[in-house]
């Protein structure tokens, strides 16, 4: 059954009152025509539920921005969407094309600050956000009573004489949803042992993020990354205040537990919104495929956000994560899979037994 407008409908019942699925939901095909972000493919979807999202095929299947009710969920970057042709992966140049959005993926075989590994200058977080994906699909169906809608593609990361590593993606939503479900399978297709590195950067903006929203994740210690401004507000991590000036970033490493299911839940949320019901944005995955989380809290004017940001390493980049021996590896022919489940909270209920369900 499909829960759409206060009512539940059976597929045969909903399809009666309209003539084509698209007027109530979809996924919906364009190209950006505008500036640098010209020739950027993108797929626009609507789950009927009020959440909103669009998945840009030419950036790494990255979503590029998020609404539910006309609400953003997400933080846009002064560059907006940017063609992957402006690409810049010397040392901080990932910045001049780091949109933002609802998803930012880092990798595949690098992520982190600037360094040098093995005599080979490494760039910020990697290029994988920045490949076009290649036999693209997205289209909806039912099954039963449900209708699932869903965008797939492949993007590649390979080097001549270098790595060979494919990324696998499909984003899935459903009818009445407001949930969205990721599903990547990353593989080594080369014939040697190559460098794994991944990060999901999860960028919450305003309206949820603002002055007196709240953090809620299931974390038992907090490690500053090594700078003197994280260490400061080591204890502020999980508040927030009002742009602030001229202010520097915070980074976070967060020890967490998983919950009863195997899984780590973690929310940001604004309980003044939606009529003082609340509204927060969620993140679901597993500590097992994830085994770290960092967390981005940037207060600047304009640059005003906080990253969620589950991954299989830290943010030191590749060449400390090699020295500390915590670097991953796939040997040739090898795949790992990652799931999350990224979603909204939209009634006191929800954000009350999330909260519940984190501590």
């Amino acid at each position: 059954m499909v829960k759409l407008f206060g009512k539940e409908y059976t597929r045969k019942e909903l399809l009666k009152h309209m003539g084509d699925i698209s007027q109530v939901a979809g996924v919906r095909l364009s190209e950006l025509k505008n500036g640098n972000e010209k020739g950027v493919e993108v797929a626009d979807f609507n789950t009927g539920a009020g959440l909103r999202f669009t998945v840009a095929f030419s950036r790494g299947m990255d979503i590029s921005y998020a609404e539910y009710r006309s609400t953003p969920l997400c933080w846009v970057s002064s560059t907006g969407v940017v063609n992957p042709g402006f690409f810049e992966p010397e040392g901080l140049g990932w910045l001049r094309s780091f949109s933002g959005g609802l998803l930012t993926t880092c990798g595949l075989t690098y992520v982190g600050g600037p360094c040098v590994d093995e005599g080979k200058p490494l760039g910020l977080h990697g290029r994988v956000c920045h490949i076009p994906a290649r036999n693209v699909c997205a289209d909806g169906y039912w099954e039963n009573d449900e209708y699932i809608m869903f965008a797939r593609g492949k993007m590649k990361e390979t080097s001549v004489m270098g790595e060979n590593v494919q990324l696998t993606r499909e984003i899935k939503t459903k009818l009445g949803e407001k949930r969205l479900w990721i599903t990547d399978t990353v593989e080594n297709l080369g014939y040697s042992k190559t460098e794994h590195m991944v990060l999901y950067h999860i960028n919450i903006g305003f309206p949820i993020l603002n002055e007196g929203s709240r953090l809620y994740s299931p974390t038992t210690e907090i490690t500053p990354r090594q700078d003197s401004e994280s260490e400061k507000h080591k204890n502020e991590y999980n508040v927030f205040s009002a742009p602030v000036q001229g202010v520097i970033e915070n980074v976070f490493y967060h020890k967490v537990n998983a919950d009863k299911d195997g899984n780590v839940l973690v929310c940001l949320v604004n309980e003044t919104l939606n009529d003082n019901n609340g509204l927060g944005v969620y993140v679901k995955y597993s500590p097992e495929e994830l085994p770290n989380l960092t967390q981005w809290k940037m207060m600047g004017q304009g640059s005003y956000v906080v990253g969620i940001e589950p991954a299989n390493c830290k943010v030191d980049g590749r060449g400390q994560a090699r020295k500390d021996g915590t670097l991953k590896f796939l040997n040739p022919g090898e795949k790992k899979e990652y799931k999350l489940e990224l979603g909204v909270l939209s009634t006191k209920k929800e954000i009350e037994e999330i909260k519940k369900s984190i501590k």
